[in-house]
């Protein structure tokens, strides 16, 4: 499937994986690359050394294109200066605080040669990332899984589609199969970005107690919360937590100001049942789009399989017109 966003990152397929910080790793990432698609490494938190080493250990598994993921608002000098010194063909950024200069991080992008792809949950941040040299724009619905906005992934596609034209848009939140993908073709994007869908694989590196929660997801037992985040002591600028309701959600539910004065004790206890596969005390990150996914899959079948899908819907709509 030929896209302007495929042409623009030297892609077979509109398929990107979202790059979910400790979610995603080397193996993960090439497996997307190598099937046409393009793997984003999450670079969020990791030292210099670490992100030199997930580079080496991409290289090593793909000669694809591939990027690495920064959550802009905890990244310092050194975190942007770290990514950029790897040089990966693609630098993927998300959630900047207001007053982040943007123009500056996507210039040093450019020098080192890279392709600058910005997330964003609304059109006002879509045309802020614009006016900065983004190359392409994910727009993010509040089905996705994780960290997101408000607005719901149909409403916000067409809307940025045409805040930032001619820019390619990815659509992102709740987007699992063909159908999504066809979906949001129809909606003016020229791809899709997916992350629930990609930790249901043999190469993501979680916990397969949380790769079986998702398949037994139905997508109706996910909520919004800030708790997680207050657990972990982070601020995000305008971004909610898509996390699976479990007795750690319902434990704090109500209860966010006291959650705040015991914050140390519950996040390290919250990160310690991820590690460990507690599916009822950690946070478990993922979308709605949980209830289209009922098997682990290896992700290059995924990304091949939902380029077919989508490609045998848009051909059928095509003959339905004529």
């Amino acid at each position: 499937m030929r896209t302007r966003a495929a042409e623009l990152f030297s892609i077979e397929h509109p398929v990107v994986l979202g790059g979910m910080a400790a979610a995603t790793g080397p193996e993960l990432v090439a497996a997307v690359s190598n099937a046409g698609g393009l793997g984003l490494m999450g670079a969020a938190r990791r030292t210099r050394a670490e992100i030199e080493a997930a580079a080496e250990a991409i290289r090593s598994r793909t000669a694809k294109p591939w990027g690495f993921n920064l959550l802009l608002f905890s990244a310092d000098e050194e975190a942007v200066a770290s990514v950029l010194a790897v040089r990966p063909p693609v630098f993927s950024t998300a959630w900047p605080w207001p007053e982040q200069d943007l123009k500056a991080i996507f210039s040093r992008a450019h020098a080192s040669g890279a392709r600058v792809l910005h997330m964003v949950s609304t059109v006002g941040e879509a045309f802020r990332a614009a006016e900065a040299g983004a190359d392409a724009i994910v727009a993010q619905g509040t089905e996705g899984g994780g960290h997101v906005g408000l607005m719901g992934t149909m409403a916000l596609v067409p809307q940025v589609v045409r805040a930032v034209a001619p820019l390619p848009v990815l659509a992102a939140g709740g987007i699992a199969t063909g159908e999504g993908l066809a979906a949001a073709r129809a909606l003016g994007a020229e791809g899709v970005l997916l992350g629930t869908r990609f930790l249901a694989t043999p190469e993501a590196p979680i916990a397969p107690a949380y790769k079986q929660a998702i398949l037994e997801s139905d997508g109706h037992d996910t909520l919004l919360t800030e708790i997680p985040d207050i657990a972990n002591g982070r601020v995000w600028p305008g971004a909610y937590s898509r996390v699976a309701r479990n007795r750690l959600i319902e434990e704090w539910s109500g209860r966010e100001g006291e959650l705040r004065a015991h914050r140390a004790e519950v996040g390290a206890r919250m990160r310690g049942a991820f590690e460990a596969g507690d599916r009822e005390h950690a946070a478990l990150f993922l979308g709605q789009d949980a209830g289209l996914i009922d098997a682990i899959e290896p992700a290059g079948a995924i990304v091949e399989r939902i380029v077919r899908e989508a490609e045998a819907i848009l051909g059928r709509l095509a003959g339905a017109g004529r």
